[in-house]
């Protein structure tokens, strides 16, 4: 059973959470479903939020899996109406679906320092650098058109976005991926202003440094030793140490919290370390 960080009552929310069938996201969904909520988990790899929603279901929580691809709106709106049937209409959208490619990463971090066979970011291929953008931002902006509907005709909801510690700093090396997620952090301020005057909050977490699959080979050799990356990452880091995905679930909760949270929209809240507030001096 998932420890929750905080007290919270989510019952009778409707929460549909988008690229659930990743570590971070997966651990959203359970948490929320622990909290009382309905959850609709979406991702385009449906075994694995089968996989989610069995557990939850084990332990006598409400958790539907669908799959979805967060890029194409006729699937999204399916989905939508599947969840209108099966659980209700939508009060919390987490847009969690996101990530890197390989194809819009630089192996090396400074230019001056490109050896022969290295991807340099002029080898950087466009359609690598589109899939980054399109997984990162179109995958927000299109749940949210989907979802947000219901928010509209009640006149109350909650957006939650994913930002990353990139929208404040670009990394070196992924230079798609920083860009895709600024967009990100301008995104949710865009749509706090813009449904302000529908009862619609918007916010996002921008997480610290997590180990992920998706981030396990830039952070660790094949000998699961930290990599140069972790070294710089963690003397940047005032805690000193990577952050836990549980640790994300006390910020997601307050956020979407009606009651804590009421005037809170527009925000980008950093779950990092510290991160964000050293300046390396």
């Amino acid at each position: 059973m998932i420890q929750l960080p905080l007290q919270v009552d989510f019952s009778g929310k409707v929460v549909v959470v988008t690229g659930a069938g990743g570590v971070l996201c997966s651990t959203m969904a359970k948490a929320f479903a622990a909290a009382g909520a309905k959850v609709a988990a979406l991702d385009l790899n449906e075994a694995a939020v089968q996989a989610v929603a069995k557990e939850c279901t084990e332990e006598g929580l409400i958790c539907r899996a669908y799959g979805a691809d967060v890029l194409n709106p006729a699937a999204l709106e399916a989905v939508h109406r599947q969840v209108l049937a099966d659980l209700g209409p939508c009060d919390i959208l987490v847009n969690g679906a996101g990530g890197n490619n390989p194809r819009a990463t630089t192996d090396n971090e400074y230019q001056h320092e490109a050896k022969a066979g290295q991807t340099t970011f002029f080898d950087l291929q466009p359609e690598g650098v589109d899939f980054v953008f399109k997984l990162n931002f179109q995958g927000a902006l299109l749940p949210t058109q989907a979802f947000a509907k219901d928010m509209v005709e009640r006149h109350s909801g909650c957006i939650l976005n994913i930002s990353s510690m990139n929208a404040y700093i670009p990394l070196t090396k992924i230079p798609a991926y920083s860009a895709a997620k600024a967009a990100i952090s301008n995104f949710t301020q865009w749509l706090a202003t813009h449904f302000a005057g529908s009862g619609i909050r918007c916010n996002a977490i921008a997480p610290g440094f997590l180990v992920s699959n998706q981030n396990r080979a830039l952070l660790f050799d094949e000998k699961g030793e930290p990599t140069a990356r972790s070294h710089k990452i963690l003397n940047g880091t005032p805690a000193g140490r990577f952050v836990e995905g549980e640790e994300l679930l006390g910020g997601v909760f307050f956020l979407c919290d009606e009651k804590a949270a009421s005037a809170v929209t527009g925000v980008v809240l950093p779950i990092d370390a510290g991160f964000s507030a050293y300046s390396g001096v």
